[in-house]
């Protein structure tokens, strides 16, 4: 069973999320807040595997609320999906900074937001190809100090190339098909490569490979 806090201070829209998850068998809500500080302690309180959360909300935002819960240990296994009325919000490229495992816009179809819930659930960061390559395009494009990243030095050649290619918009079966390897051996080198960079899912190693230099934006 898939456990689902609704995070946002429209009761209108947190309803009418419940109605497409209530009726789902393998998908339960197991609590809503109207703020951010709410929705922080209904998360340490409930553990839920997804957290859905509002990126504009009165006494505490989504990506502080984002960043608190990627920051509480006890919190690992919550996976934040940053709700926007835009696909490319100013702020959710912060968000993935924070921690969240990807964003969802708040009109999305209803089939298509189910499949979402359920990707984020098994760990994978909810940002396709297409998103990513927008979101490098748009945020990440412009100029950023490189950071030094514990665990760089640890990755293989292969992670290495693999996390670039992540960063560059990949999924698992184009980096398969570049790399001239299996599927399961690209999520096996994704994988092993977000415990060296202690990232927390596919978004924040994205984030990280810009961060630490190891991708350098290509001109627009």
């Amino acid at each position: 069973m898939i456990r689902v806090l609704l995070v946002d201070d429209q009761p209108l829209l947190r309803s009418g999320f419940r109605a497409l998850l209530d009726v789902e068998d393998d998908i339960e809500v197991v609590a809503e807040a109207g703020d951010g500080r709410e929705g922080l302690a209904l998360a340490r309180q409930h553990r839920p595997d997804i957290a859905l959360v509002d990126i504009q909300m009165p006494v505490m935002d989504g990506i502080e609320t984002t960043r608190r819960i990627a920051a509480d240990p006890a919190l690992a296994g919550v996976h934040v999906v940053i709700l926007t009325n835009y696909g490319l919000d100013e702020h959710v490229f912060n968000a993935l900074r924070a921690g969240a495992a990807g964003f969802l816009v708040k009109d999305i179809e209803p089939e298509d937001f189910l499949h979402a819930v359920r990707v984020a659930a098994r760990g994978d960061a909810l940002l396709a190809p297409s998103i990513t390559r927008r979101l490098i395009n748009r945020y990440v494009a412009e100029p950023v100090r490189a950071a030094a990243r514990p665990g760089l030095a640890e990755l293989t050649n292969r992670e290495r190339e693999t996390v670039v290619l992540v960063a560059r918009g990949l999924s698992n079966d184009e980096i398969a098909r570049r790399m001239v390897i299996s599927p399961l051996t690209a999520k096996t080198h994704v994988n092993r490569a977000m415990v060296k960079l202690h990232a927390r899912d596919r978004a924040q190693l994205v984030v990280l490979a810009y961060e630490s230099g190891l991708v350098a934006p290509r001109p627009a």
